[in-house]
């Protein structure tokens, strides 16, 4: 089984690539925005656990993003794999993942990292900005702050998967096409 985590900065193409990623192996995606919401729409205990915290503007609790992930894994049993988006985001998450996972027979095949210089983080978010309409996108302010942010929060992560072997810089620069290449070589030595 392929579990894999596609980590990187804001910019660096993770959307583009973990929906390849997705078609190329036959992976399920796990993106714990999209189940916050599903669960949230469906009206589920845990759902409904999470928008009590997200109506007074706190973080939902790992414990109830954990439960949602454990929903999914037993929902879809015979999945080939899974392509982590959004989770984790610390190394608190990252052992409850693993330990969610190895209760199920399960672990984390390698963490692939999108590496992408910052001013051209800057440049595909600007534009991007211009073609979405996202206002997120179109203020370098906002977009240094986010780069920021990310690079303070998981570095930690980078360290824990290192230290178990499981962490794979990919070069995130150039066409679609050449990152969804070397995320296939990178693949193809994790030895599943």
């Amino acid at each position: 089984m392929l579990n894999l985590i596609l980590f990187g900065p804001p910019g660096a193409g993770k959307g583009t690539q973990a929906d390849f990623l997705i078609e190329k192996f036959k992976l399920n995606h796990i993106s714990t925005g999209n189940l916050l919401r599903r669960q949230i729409a469906s009206g589920t205990e845990l759902g409904l656990a999470a928008k009590s915290y997200m109506d007074k503007g706190f973080l939902v609790p790992d414990s109830i993003v954990i439960g949602m992930i454990r929903t999914k894994l037993l929902k879809n049993k015979e999945a080939n794999g899974y392509v982590f988006d959004g989770f984790p985001r610390t190394v608190a998450q990252a052992k409850s993942l693993d330990d969610l996972l190895s209760e199920n027979g399960m672990a984390i095949s390698g963490m692939l990292c999108l590496e992408v210089e910052k001013k051209e983080l800057i440049d595909r978010l600007l534009y991007r900005g211009i073609t979405s309409g996202r206002p997120d996108d179109q203020d370098v302010s906002i977009i240094e702050n986010r780069i920021q942010v990310y690079t303070e929060k998981t570095m930690p992560l980078k360290d824990y998967y290192k230290a178990q072997n499981k962490y794979y810089r990919v070069d995130g620069t150039g066409s679609v096409e050449k990152i969804a290449q070397r995320l296939i070589e990178t693949i193809s030595t994790l030895g599943t």
